[in-house]
């Protein structure tokens, strides 16, 4: 039986009676298949799953699609009820910022303006303010967050290793089409022309990782990538596209690492990431 919660005395009455552990998985609603899997993850790992569907005002720039964002309420909780989550707490903007916009918000740091927070100034201190706001008040012992949004995962990772929150943040793989496409809310905005021009972001990353298991180096698997990124379908237009390490920092010569990329599509903005391992041939 999955309870559904709206305010912040519902949700600390529930989650009282959440008796073991509870891993917590944040969304912003229009759930699909990706977060189901992120869910499954959460009950394989914890002994209740509580769900947040909340549209954060905060990490919408003002040309962004703040009131177009998909709103399915109804059917995000029979997503939940299917995948057994315990809990889920929908709260209103007026439950999450009682006091209006909050003045005080987390700064992510350097990397907070690189990639996505070079392309959308202030996103990511919308993001992690709203993100330790739901840790603070659904206090749990997991968070489970999917790798398609490797920037924020890195960082949500990095806030609570600096901020010392008693949280285990988990990573869980992107879930993909048949075809390719890193799973998205922001899908369902694609025309089907848009739809077959999106795929040239994973057809990049799928270059870059080739090139790198045929022991190409940095570079070349740089170049891979960008070179399958233009030969897709016309209608993207690459935002960036980039080689770094694991935690986003300079890429390496050798070793793990992590080919990221952004792209326009039609009026979407989509992202993607792939886990590399470059082992250069002499």
């Amino acid at each position: 039986m999955t309870r559904v919660v709206h305010t912040r005395a519902e949700l600390a009455e529930a989650r009282a009676g959440l008796k073991g552990t509870v891993g917590v998985v944040m969304t912003m609603g229009a759930l699909h298949s990706g977060h189901e899997t992120l869910l499954r993850a959460a009950r394989e790992q914890a002994d209740h799953v509580l769900v947040t569907v909340f549209v954060n005002p905060l990490q919408f720039g003002p040309n962004e699609d703040f009131d177009r964002y998909p709103r399915t309420l109804d059917a995000d909780l029979e997503v939940c009820r299917r995948a057994g989550a315990d809990l889920v707490f929908a709260p209103s903007v007026a439950d999450m910022y009682p006091d209006g916009q909050p003045r005080v918000r987390l700064d992510p740091g350097p990397l907070g303006a690189e990639l996505e927070g070079a392309s959308r100034p202030g996103f990511f201190h919308g993001v992690l303010t709203v993100v330790l706001k739901l840790l603070q008040l659904t206090q749990p012992d997991l968070a489970f967050f999917g790798e398609k949004d490797y920037q924020q995962l890195t960082l949500v990772r990095r806030m609570t290793r600096d901020l010392d929150v008693p949280v285990e943040v988990v990573g869980v793989p992107t879930v993909r089409e048949p075809d390719g496409l890193a799973l998205s809310s922001r899908n369902r905005y694609l025309s089907e022309p848009e739809r077959a021009a999106a795929l040239s972001l994973s057809a990049a990353l799928r270059a870059g990782a080739q090139a790198a298991d045929d022991g190409l180096d940095a570079g070349a698997v740089l170049t891979a990538a960008h070179a399958a990124f233009g030969a897709g379908t016309p209608g993207a237009r690459l935002d960036y596209l980039v080689l770094t390490d694991p935690e986003l920092e300079p890429g390496p010569v050798a070793g793990p690492a992590r080919l990221v990329i952004a792209a326009w599509v039609g009026a979407t903005r989509l992202i993607d990431n792939a886990a590399i391992h470059l082992a250069p041939r002499p």
